[in-house]
C-alpha cells in the first residue's frame, strides 16, 4: 500500500518542488482546496480530501478535515495491532505524511484597522488538529509545518518513503512550539478585545531573530528574539545598515538609548554607556545636540551607543567619525554620512523609524521562578505639566522651567537612586544606581563641576532628608524639580528657600530598577 501525504498549506513557498519529490517517492498526494488547485496546476497527481472522508467539504470550508478518516489515520499507533485491526475495519487508510501551515492569523491582524470578523475568520481549527495530530504520533507520522523543512525531509527519504525517527521527533517538536505560538497570538487578541490587562494566564510568544555569540558576559549563552508583531520603532524592527552583529549588551544599550531619544520632539542625541545616559543634548539642529551630548561626558561617550532623532548628514557624520562609538542609531542618513561611518569597518549603524511610544506596551521582567508585568513608563512631562506644584516662595523663570522639563524627561531613565542635572540644553552631570540619594546628588555634582553653575536639577524620587537641596544650592544649582511626598518635604522646601532655589513638585515618581 503506498504512503500518503495529506497536505494544506497557507504559504506556497518551495510547495511545488517539495510534491515533486514526494510524488518521485511514490507517495500520493491528498489535498484541500487552494492547495490542491496549485499542485494540480503544476501537472502532479493530487487526490481530493471528499474521496477519503466521503463526505462534501461544508461551511464555508469551515469543515473538511475534522473527520475519522483522516485524525484515524494520522493517529492510529502502526505497531498496535488493536489500532491497526480497528482502522482496517472502517476502512481507513494511513497517512503518514502531513504537510500544513496555517490560515495567516498574524498577518491578518498586523494590518491597520483589521475588521474584528476578519480576524476571528482567520483563526485555522483543521490546521492545528491535524499538526497536533500527526505530532502525537510522530514515530509512524511525519509532519511538516515550515517550508524551510522541506529539503531537509526530501533528503531524509529512504527506499521506504520514510525519514529517521530523530528527525521525526525534532519536526514534531517544531510544531508544538509552532500551535502554541499560534494560540498564544490569538489569546493575546483576544484578550485585548475585551479588555483583560492582567489574565489569569499569561502566554507569550516571540520568534528567534539571531543568535548571539553570548550574553551579558562571554560564558553565558543568549539569543535575541523579537514579538511575533513587531514595532516598526524598536530596535527589533531595526535595519542594521553596516558593522558586525549585535552583542547582547549591544542590544540592551541601544534599545536604552532609543527609548530616551524618542522622549523629545526637537533634535535630539543621547549617548548611552551600560544602559545610563552619559551625554543627552537638545537643540535648532541634530548636529547642535550631538554637540551638546558630546560635551557632558566626553570620557564616558567613548565606546558607547548614539541615538540620534534626525537624519545624520555629513558634517554630523565627521564628528561621529571622530570617537570610537559602538554605535550609532538614526531614522536615516546621507549617501554622503553613509560613506563617512562606513570607513570604521566595525561600527553598526542602526536605521529605525522614530514614531512615539505604544501606550499600551507591557514590560517583562523575570525573577526566579516566576514574571513581572507591568505597564511600560510611557508618562513624561506633558502628564504632570497641569499639577506642577512650586511650592518654594521663588518661582522658577521660563528658562528654568524648560531645563526643568529637559531633566525632568531624562531622570526617569536614569538607574535609582538618579539625579540628573540640566544647563543650557544639555544634560551636564548624572548620578544613577545609587543606595542613597544624596549619594547620587554628589556624582553629578562632582561629575559637573563648574557647569552647575546655573543648572537645574531633578530627582526620579522625593528627597527624604534636605541634605540633597543643601548640597545642591552649595554647588550652584538654582531650580529643582521631585515628585515631592516624603513626610520631611517641608525640611526641604524650607532649605530651598534659604538659598533662594525655585522648587517644584511633580507628584509622580520615576523609579527605574
Amino acid at each position: 500500500m503506498a504512503k500518503r501525504a495529506l497536505v494544506s498549506v497557507s504559504d506556497k513557498t518551495g510547495l511545488i518542488d517539495f510534491m515533486k519529490k514526494l510524488v518521485d517517492a511514490g507517495i500520493e498526494i491528498i489535498s484541500t482546496g487552494g492547495t490542491k488547485k496549485a499542485i494540480e496546476a503544476a501537472g502532479l497527481p493530487v487526490m481530493s480530501i471528499s474521496e477519503v472522508t466521503e463526505f462534501p467539504e461544508i461551511l464555508d470550508g469551515r469543515v473538511k478535515t475534522l473527520h475519522p478518516a483522516v485524525h484515524g489515520g494520522l493517529l492510529a499507533v502502526r505497531g498496535k495491532q488493536s489500532h491497526m485491526e480497528a482502522i482496517k475495519e472502517l476502512g481507513i487508510q494511513p497517512i503518514d505524511f502531513v504537510v500544513v501551515n496555517l490560515y495567516p492569523f498574524k498577518e491578518t491582524i498586523s494590518k491597520p484597522d483589521v475588521a474584528y470578523d476578519d480576524a476571528v475568520e482567520n483563526i485555522d481549527i483543521g490546521g492545528p488538529s491535524m499538526l497536533r495530530s500527526a505530532a502525537k504520533n510522530h514515530r509512524s507520522v511525519t509532519v511538516v509545518c515550515d517550508p524551510a523543512d522541506y529539503d531537509l525531509v526530501a533528503e531524509s527519504l529512504d527506499d521506504n518513503a520514510d525519514v529517521p525517527f530523530e528527525l521525526k521527533q525534532k519536526l514534531a517538536a517544531k510544531v508544538f512550539r509552532h500551535t502554541a505560538a499560534y494560540d498564544a497570538l490569538i489569546a493575546d487578541y483576544f484578550t485585548k478585545q475585551v479588555g483583560e490587562e492582567f489574565p489569569e494566564k499569561l502566554t507569550l510568544t516571540y520568534e528567534k531573530k539571531q543568535a548571539l555569540r553570548y550574553g551579558e558576559n562571554p560564558h553565558q549563552m543568549a539569543a535575541f528574539y523579537s514579538e511575533p508583531i513587531e514595532d516598526v520603532s524598536t530596535i527589533a524592527a531595526a535595519k542594521q545598515l553596516h558593522g558586525k552583529e549585535l552583542s547582547y549588551n549591544n542590544i540592551r544599550d541601544a534599545d536604552a538609548a532609543l527609548g530616551i531619544v524618542k522622549e523629545f520632539k526637537q533634535p535630539a542625541a543621547v549617548a548611552v554607556k551600560h544602559m545610563n545616559p552619559c551625554g543627552i543634548g537638545i537643540g535648532e539642529t541634530v548636529n547642535e545636540a550631538y554637540d551638546k551630548a558630546y560635551e557632558t561626558d566626553p570620557i564616558s561617550i567613548f565606546g558607547g551607543i548614539v541615538a540620534l532623532n534626525c537624519e545624520v548628514d555629513a558634517a554630523l557624520a565627521e564628528e561621529l567619525h571622530k570617537i570610537f562609538l559602538e554605535i550609532v542609531i538614526a531614522p536615516s542618513y546621507s549617501d554622503e554620512a553613509l560613506a563617512i561611518l562606513e570607513k570604521k569597518k566595525n561600527i553598526r549603524l542602526l536605521q529605525v523609524a522614530m514614531s512615539d511610544e505604544p501606550q499600551d506596551f507591557a514590560q517583562y521582567t523575570s525573577v526566579r521562578g516566576g514574571m513581572l508585568v507591568q505597564d511600560l513608563d510611557t508618562k513624561g512631562y506633558a502628564d504632570i505639566e497641569e499639577n506642577l506644584k512650586v511650592v518654594t516662595d521663588r518661582k522658577p523663570t521660563e528658562a528654568e522651567m524648560e531645563s526643568l522639563k529637559f531633566a525632568w524627561t531624562i531622570v526617569k531613565h536614569v538607574k535609582s537612586n538618579a539625579i540628573a542635572l540640566v544647563n543650557d540644553g544639555r544634560m551636564v552631570g548624572m548620578g544613577g544606581g545609587q543606595t542613597n540619594r544624596v549619594g547620587a546628588a554628589k556624582i553629578a555634582l562632582e561629575e559637573a563641576g563648574e557647569k552647575t553653575k546655573g543648572a537645574v536639577l531633578s530627582s526620579d524620587a522625593f528627597f527624604p532628608m534636605n541634605d540633597t537641596v543643601e548640597a545642591a544650592a552649595k554647588a550652584g544649582i538654582t531650580a529643582i524639580i521631585q515628585p515631592g511626598g516624603s513626610i520631611k518635604d517641608q525640611d526641604s522646601i524650607d532649605m530651598a528657600n534659604k538659598y533662594n532655589i525655585a522648587m517644584v513638585f511633580t507628584g509622580m515618581r520615576h523609579f527605574k530598577h
